[in-house]
């Protein structure tokens, strides 16, 4: 009797723990559709309240500065680099986090201009719930997480960007 009632409440905990992802990537989606539309609409002001600048610049700063440091190139170049790469990592940055440079990555969804942008139980399916709270945008339903939010009062802000650098461009 003591076996099954550890089971039902082991359960019951691992239920409750999945409708707690639940609502919290259907809370993360509201959030996320926000910031589609201001990157579908080139909404400066409405991107800027769904996106954690400091963290997504520091973010991209360190890839692009590892990048740098795993070039293959010469001693000579990999000093200059290591000497240039944090001024230009942080001057690319802050050009990279604008509503136009994430329309591509939003493109690499699905998300265009000609078609209308998915409700938000549709974007809570894309999402996955991470262990430190934060959820992440997959492509496809077990693939790697591409952008990362975290909740930050009361607001799901884009904090990290996990995709090939090179999809952000202008």
């Amino acid at each position: 009797m003591m076996k099954a009632l550890r089971l039902a409440s082991l359960g019951a905990l691992a239920f409750a723990l999945t409708a707690c992802a639940g609502a919290q990537r259907l809370d993360a989606a509201g959030d996320v559709h926000e910031l589609l539309v201001a990157i579908r609409d080139g909404d400066q002001a409405a991107f800027d309240a769904h996106v954690d600048r400091a963290a997504l610049r520091r973010q991209i700063e360190a890839r692009l500065a590892q990048e740098v440091e795993e070039a293959p190139v010469d001693s000579n170049v990999r000093a200059l680099g290591a000497l240039l790469g944090p001024a230009i990592a942080k001057a690319a940055s802050e050009q990279l986090v604008q509503p136009d440079v994430f329309r591509g990555v939003a493109e690499y969804y699905g998300y265009d201009r000609s078609q209308p942008l998915p409700n938000r139980v549709a974007i809570a399916g894309s999402l996955k719930a991470l262990e430190d709270g934060r959820v992440c945008a997959t492509r496809d339903k077990d693939g790697p997480c591409l952008l990362v939010f975290t909740e930050e009062e009361g607001v799901w802000r884009l904090t990290g960007f996990e995709g090939d650098v090179g999809m952000l461009r202008r």
